[in-house]
């Protein structure tokens, strides 16, 4: 004997609100307690553990990122279109406010080959605007990251970051090949550079394109030294890791060396203002470097226009993917490495900084250090302080043939090649959004790049929310054909239209055939939600059925579900039906004892 599960009450399709309240005195009370602290202030977890055997791994490695900050400081700053110095003043307060605000032992806060480039097209020889964009991204990441905005990362995919990530380093390794030969150029973006470079190759200075090329086949060889099987291990291990300053002590001393009554063999990056940083705020308004018209605030934000999007966004994707990828198996706090890299920012502005972020390179050298806490971040920013105060004029002599090869050397080992391989096995589909965004970000802009390849990828969101997983079956019992829809997943707006269209095609073409489908079944226990675009369109399918003498019923559908269409129109509620099987659903239909909570008479 057939049991026949019971319809729910009333009561239980009653629509459940969040306890706003509730959830606010819950983060109130949760701001009072020392794990708030722990969470906002993540020095006072680490620093009471702190253990002295970990001091000396802490210097070392600091002191081996420091050697890799300051020469790409300098070269970042130059790809920025500032000044040098202006990039050592980004190297060194993100270290330190990262210690007392940082949740990840291995990251380094600073100036990188993406920021400096996105800041380029807004700085037109202007350090303020990117002192300005370092202070105002700094203050929008800070509070996306007090209003738990972490999220929004995760509506960029994987093939769309690696896409960007590829396609920036060809720009800036693209904007240094006329340096790695000699040649001088202001030339801006992909086609231009090599335009340039092919146009003017007869200017290829000799001794610089011999410089940057031996330069840039030394620091990919030096890359190699940590595994070859030699016997002092570590010493190959920290001469690869201080490749790059090894690549500008050569190039200094090469272009001291072979200079002639004052005459440089190379071209140089040019002198470096000696001295600290002044503290002061950053600045409100500027002169117009062509007119001397005063800018005021609204001037410059308005030339800034797009970046103060695209440059938070930017900055908090790559720190975040950097935190990700050395977090070692734990849950990285998003919301608080927001607040950190924003807090750093901010405060990195009143040193005249550029926005920073968490370099890759760096991070992974501190790593592979064997760094034990961010303790590492306040060696780095105290050896770029040193030299700002005490080799600044050494560093006049830095050729920008090297510059240009440290440049590139990195740019080599950012693309992430790896995980390009697994996207095309994994999926190959995913592919188009990659190639759609290396190539705006390549021959457009990066950050047009990255709105198109995020809304490229979007659509594949919306195509399949279109078309939800539906199959439909055809079966009989005692002589009724029932069609069986069977429905998984989310259902939502998008697809409203797609699933009403396709049930009334089938029993549309299944009566034209034969004349003898009276029942149309949508299986719902795997519907997860559904919305008033497609309850509408469920209620319109009922009275668009009805015509074609078919009934619709919806059976075992989720509470949640199905709570959206019998609070729209409680007449509707004779059209969801219970039961432990699809025969006592059928059994049910057809009894006698049942006719009076059917919804259509079957016996007709």
């Amino acid at each position: 004997m057939s049991i026949s599960v019971p319809p729910p009450p009333d009561d239980l399709y009653r629509e459940r609100l969040p306890d706003v309240w509730g959830a606010v005195g819950s983060k109130a009370r949760n701001c009072c307690n020392m794990r708030a602290v722990h969470k906002y202030l993540p020095v006072t977890d680490w620093l009471p553990k702190y253990q002295w055997n970990f001091l000396p791994m802490d210097l070392v490695a600091g002191l081996t990122v420091g050697l890799t900050a300051v020469p790409q400081a300098i070269a970042y700053g130059a790809v920025a279109n500032l000044p040098p110095a202006y990039g050592l003043y980004s190297a060194f307060m993100g270290g330190f406010v990262y210690i007392l605000l940082g949740t990840c032992k291995d990251i380094t806060v600073g100036p990188t080959a993406i920021m400096a480039l996105m800041v380029r097209p807004y700085v037109n020889g202007n350090p303020a605007y990117a002192i300005l964009l370092c202070f105002l991204s700094g203050c929008i990441i800070t509070i996306m990251g007090l209003l738990n905005l972490g999220v929004l990362m995760r509506f960029i995919s994987v093939p769309v970051t690696t896409g960007f990530t590829m396609a920036a380093a060809i720009t800036i390794a693209t904007g240094q090949v006329n340096s790695l030969f000699g040649i001088s150029s202001s030339a801006n973006g992909f086609l231009d550079c090599w335009i340039h470079f092919f146009g003017h190759i007869t200017e290829t200075r000799r001794n610089d394109a011999i410089l940057g090329c031996c330069t840039l086949v030394l620091l990919l060889l030096m890359r190699q030294l940590k595994d070859l099987p030699f016997r002092f291990k570590s010493v190959l291990k920290y001469t690869s890791l201080s490749r790059n300053a090894v690549a500008v002590l050569v190039g200094i001393l090469l272009c001291y060396l072979l200079k002639k009554d004052g005459n440089l063999p190379f071209l140089v990056s040019g002198s470096i203002t000696p001295g600290l940083p002044p503290f002061r705020p950053p600045p409100f308004h500027t002169e117009d470097a062509g007119t001397g018209e005063v800018i005021n605030f609204e001037g410059m934000v308005s030339n800034v226009g797009s970046a103060l999007v695209s440059i938070p966004l930017l900055s908090i994707l790559e720190s975040i993917a950097v935190a990700k990828a050395f977090s070692k198996g734990k849950i990285v706090d998003a919301s608080q490495e927001m607040i950190a890299l924003g807090i750093s920012n901010v405060l990195s502005s009143f040193f005249s900084s550029m926005p920073i972020t968490g370099s890759f390179t760096r991070t992974a050298i501190n790593n592979a250090s064997g760094v034990k806490t961010p303790l590492g971040g306040a060696v780095t920013g105290t050896l770029v302080l040193m030299t700002l105060a005490f080799l600044t004029s050494t560093f006049a002599y830095i050729p920008k043939a090297t510059l240009a090869a440290i440049i590139i050397a990195a740019m080599f080992f950012m693309v992430e090649y790896e995980t390009i391989g697994e996207i095309w096995r994994a999926k190959k589909r995913d592919i188009l959004p990659f190639l759609v965004t290396v190539l705006c970000c390549v021959f457009w802009t990066l950050e047009y790049g990255m709105v198109v390849g995020i809304v490229f990828n979007a659509l594949f969101l919306l195509y399949k929310s279109m078309k939800p997983q539906c199959s439909l079956e055809v079966q009989k019992f005692n002589g009724i054909e029932v069609t069986m829809a069977d429905l998984k997943g989310s259902v939502d707006y998008a697809a409203a239209e797609y699933l009403k269209t396709t049930i009334m095609s089938h029993v549309t073409v299944r009566n034209g055939d034969s004349g003898t489908c009276s029942l149309v079944v949508i299986r719902g226990h795997e519907i997860a939600s559904i919305d008033t675009t497609v309850a509408l369109n469920l209620k319109s399918l009922r009275e668009d059925l009805s015509l074609l003498q078919c009934d619709l019923l919806c059976w075992n559908w989720s509470i949640p579900a199905a709570g959206v269409i019998c609070r729209m129109d409680t007449k509707l509620r004779s059209m969801f039906k219970f039961s432990s099987s699809f025969s006592d659903l059928m059994q049910t239909m057809t009894s006698k004892e049942a006719a009076s909570c059917t919804a259509v008479d079957l016996s007709q």
